[in-house]
């Protein structure tokens, strides 16, 4: 059995009726947006933020109506951010396939990341649960201050591990939180079992997006190029550890031209990546992934079931073993 039949295996059948369930949230009558719907839908992910909801709640209870609307909810949420990013950062691919805004215009993207908000916001009304309506609510405001954040640093300067944990968590791992949070909810769990799977998640999230930004820093085939990040201006984890322990002339004057909010060449770019290569910041951010993710499987409750343990322990696994 593969590591991602070891995820499924708990919630099989009801993964395979939400999928059938979150594919009508892709229909419209409108048949231009009917057709921007169906690209959007080709270009689905992994289920991987679903199947984190499901797998809380099945560790929890009994996976229900509640559960495939809090999911749908999050996921066309975490779809109609996307949507929007594209615009703002003028992607013209998404998973492989023309972005929207690329195959369409801005326009029909953000009119179509506004629709698939709306729907976010009904299928969280039909769970009929105040705090999974009042936790996407908030996800929404603190999906866009996080990226607000990481705009401000790169007009501003001021890099630092702390400040870039403050961006993860606000970005990538408040999502991953509410996913798990929000599987809890839906079935009933107590506070603290709640409490408990929402930390998980934001742990697994912060490793998810660790993972994600060391792929900036190798030459294998993951969809982006070496240096992207840093060319957007945003500096990460192993390349922070280098400006901060590193006492290389030349990384002390590319710190200087950070904290001066200038923006790098690419021989400073290039620079940069083979130090962090070199000199321990791979290796930093990997242990720093160990050690959330030691945190985040001391932190399951004792008194799930076998099948869900494994699964999510696998989860945890297959997102910092990833290779793109």
């Amino acid at each position: 059995m593969d590591i991602r039949e070891t995820i499924q295996k708990p919630i099989k059948s009801e993964l395979d009726a939400f999928k059938q369930f979150y594919s009508q949230q892709f229909i419209s009558e409108v048949s231009l947006l009917n057709s921007a719907l169906a690209h959007v839908a080709g270009t689905t992910g992994k289920m991987m933020r679903p199947m984190l909801l499901m797998l809380a709640a099945k560790s929890c209870g009994k996976i229900n109506e509640t559960t495939n609307y809090a999911a749908a909810s999050l996921e066309l949420l975490h779809t109609a951010s996307l949507l929007h990013d594209d615009v703002v950062d003028e992607s013209d691919m998404r998973r492989g396939l023309p972005s929207l805004n690329a195959l369409y215009s801005n326009r029909i993207a953000i009119l179509t990341g506004d629709y698939l908000f709306s729907s976010a916001l009904f299928n969280a009304s039909n769970t009929n649960n105040l705090q999974i309506i009042d936790g996407l609510s908030q996800l929404g405001r603190i999906l866009s201050s996080g990226e607000m954040l990481q705009l401000q640093l790169q007009k501003n300067g001021g890099y630092s591990e702390e400040i870039y944990m403050d961006v993860i968590r606000s970005k990538t791992a408040s999502l991953f939180a509410c996913c798990a949070r929000f599987g809890a909810l839906s079935v009933g769990a107590d506070e603290a079992t709640v409490e408990r799977f929402e930390k998980f998640g934001s742990l697994l999230g912060i490793c998810f997006q660790i993972v994600d930004d060391i792929f900036d820093y190798s030459d294998n085939n993951i969809g982006k190029p070496t240096g992207s990040d840093m060319r957007e201006g945003k500096i990460t984890l192993p390349a922070l550890y280098i400006l901060a322990n590193c006492k290389d002339e030349k990384i002390l004057e590319i710190r200087n031209k950070l904290d001066s909010s200038m923006s790098l060449d690419d021989d400073e770019i290039a620079l940069l990546i083979d130090y962090s290569n070199r000199y321990g910041g791979i290796e930093y951010a990997q242990s720093k992934i160990e050690e959330l993710k030691a945190q985040a499987l001391d932190i399951l409750p004792s008194d799930m079931s076998d099948e869900c343990r494994e699964a999510l322990e696998a989860y945890l696994e297959y997102v910092v073993s990833r290779k793109k």
